[in-house]
């Protein structure tokens, strides 16, 4: 062979040689780079709202922690995405003829974060928990349903053991009503009726809550909590659903200013926002209407007067100053998302009842406030002599406009010199519940169940949340009545009745009824508006 051929032939291996062993290697390091390059995180940044008081169930109160322990935590029942009720830490269960008594079957693969078993016996040891008096549980009348429950929170029954609930065996659990209650199943989703975990709360007392410490039982646990900066919730591996969580993580961002939470949203910080500014509606109607998701909410938003003290001891300058509140102009100015002015306490539309409205309902503003300053002056004042009060709410924009709206009403009606008062939301709410600085003050109401009852029951004189200091013997003797009562219509009108009686007492100003209103990226999915506006992350993915 011509020896230049050869060379050549030579030469054209070896580059043929390097060609392979250079690709070769470029195949390993793109191959060694998938290998170390991690999977993309499905993460679901939430507004929240207000820094959340405490992630204990039977301790926390508001809605913020709410939607926090939905996330964390899961009752014997759970709700699917429209918000009906769905088997959730029980398999399955059966009620009795009389609708007195439930079994409940715990699923066998229902365990907690650290590995161990779910057990009849959590539920035992969390639902004493909340009834116990030194436990300090504002919602423990939720559970005064249970056979002893109310005496035992009350302190006249002293035995714990006596509360209508008790664990047959592990995965059975056994529970005993006062009375018929059609809405037990629904109730149990609250987070007052969550199960603990007995060795963790014992061992950390009120430190069980913290990152590292807690054990839970739901899609989520807990990962990161940075006071007023966020919440870090991961998915659990344990949850017996699991498979149906496509989330990794969830952060809660508590942002009380809903400007700033807006700002933040469209920054694309936030996929979700808690509300929206009411001043920016029409804003975000002209330029993000797509974004913007309005939908009805069985809640109501009233100002509280403090019947304890002077001088809203006197039920006739209770009901003047609730007769001054416009509502129309509330409600047509400054929450313009389809808010419906409120006379009632019971949102109108709940299941199974009629509604109750307050005696001055037919009247236009005019008659109302004409009849306002009469009583007013009944009460010992006058445009001379003037009221001189403080209005009370918690850091809020929207609930400071409201505020200044309303003490502008009351001024120019009476002639009332209103000082306006804001709070943290911690603090706000234990203010409200010492009855002691209190005059005035902003609060709202959120159905836990779809029931007239979830209304009515804030108010008994025993209620931990019962921040008017309203104690009326006849309010509660009916809804205990009410409790007992198996035909549904007797029952209605017993319930009626002690609206009636709670409007006439003038111990809150109904101003309106909600609606749920946020922003939400397009790329959110999995989720759809209820009632309840019980929005569970296990059911949302995010599609960017």
């Amino acid at each position: 062979m011509n020896k230049k051929i050869l060379v050549l032939l030579l030469l054209i291996v070896a580059i043929a040689a390097g060609f392979f062993f250079f690709m070769k290697k470029e195949e390993e390091k793109v191959a060694e780079k998938e290998i170390e390059t991690p999977v993309k995180e499905m993460v679901f940044h939430r507004g929240n709202g207000s820094e959340p008081g405490s992630l204990d169930p039977q301790i926390s109160e508001g809605v913020p922690s709410s939607h926090i322990l939905r996330d964390l935590f899961e009752g014997l029942t759970a709700e699917n995405t429209d918000g009906a009720i769905i088997p959730g830490q029980a398999e399955s269960w059966t009620i009795s003829d009389d609708g007195t008594q439930f079994t409940f079957k715990i699923r066998d693969d229902a365990v907690w974060s650290n590995g161990d078993p779910v057990t009849a016996h959590d539920f035992v040891f969390a639902w004493q928990r909340a009834v116990n008096p030194t436990t300090g549980s504002e919602y423990s009348f939720l559970l005064y349903p249970l056979q002893n429950a109310q005496a035992i929170a009350g302190g006249e029954e002293k035995d714990i053991n006596k509360l209508g609930v008790k664990a047959a065996d592990d995965k059975t659990l056994e529970v005993q009503l006062e009375g018929p209650a059609p809405y037990f199943l629904g109730m149990i989703t609250h987070s007052v009726a969550y199960p603990v975990h007995k060795a963790t709360v014992e061992s950390h007392g009120e430190a069980w809550t913290r990152p590292g410490n807690m054990v839970s039982n739901g899609a989520f646990k807990l990962d990161e909590w940075t006071p007023q900066s966020r919440i870090v919730s991961v998915k659990s591996d344990t949850y017996w659903n699991k498979d149906t969580v496509k989330l990794d993580k969830v952060v809660y961002y508590p942002t009380e200013s809903q400007t700033t939470a807006l700002k933040r949203y469209r920054a694309g910080e936030l996929d979700w926002t808690y509300e929206v500014p009411n001043d920016q509606i029409k804003w975000i109607k002209e330029n993000m209407a797509d974004e913007f998701h309005v939908s009805n909410y069985l809640g109501t938003y009233y100002y509280g007067f403090n019947m304890t003290k002077p001088p809203f001891n006197d039920p006739k300058l209770r009901k003047a100053f609730s007769m001054a509140i416009d509502r129309d102009i509330l409600t047509t100015n400054i929450v313009t998302a389809g808010e419906v002015p409120a006379y009632a306490f019971v949102v109108p539309g709940v299941t199974g009842y009629d509604p109750v409205y307050s005696d001055f309902k037919a009247k236009d503003q005019a008659a109302r406030n004409a009849e306002a300053l009469k009583l007013y002056e009944e009460a010992g004042y006058s445009k001379d002599n003037p009221i001189e009060i403080e209005l009370r709410y918690n850091t809020s924009d929207n609930h400071k406009k409201i505020a200044i709206a309303v003490a502008s009403m009351w001024k120019k009606t009476f002639g009332a010199k209103v000082n306006l008062v804001n709070e943290e939301w911690k603090v706000y709410l234990e203010t409200r519940k010492l009855k002691e600085a209190t005059q005035a003050f902003r609060a709202g109401w959120i159905g836990d169940y779809n029931d007239p009852n979830t209304f009515l029951e804030l108010w008994l004189s025993d209620s931990g949340l019962n921040d008017t200091g309203f104690d009326n013997p006849e309010f509660d003797s009916l809804l205990k009545q009410a409790g007992l009562e198996q035909d549904a219509t007797k029952r209605k009108e017993l319930l009626m009745k002690a609206e009636a009686i709670f409007l006439e007492a003038n111990a809150v100003a109904p101003i309106y009824h909600y609606v749920t209103k946020r922003m939400v990226k397009p790329y959110v999915k999995g989720w759809q508006s209820n009632v309840m506006d019980h929005i569970r992350s296990q059911y949302i993915t995010i599609e960017k």
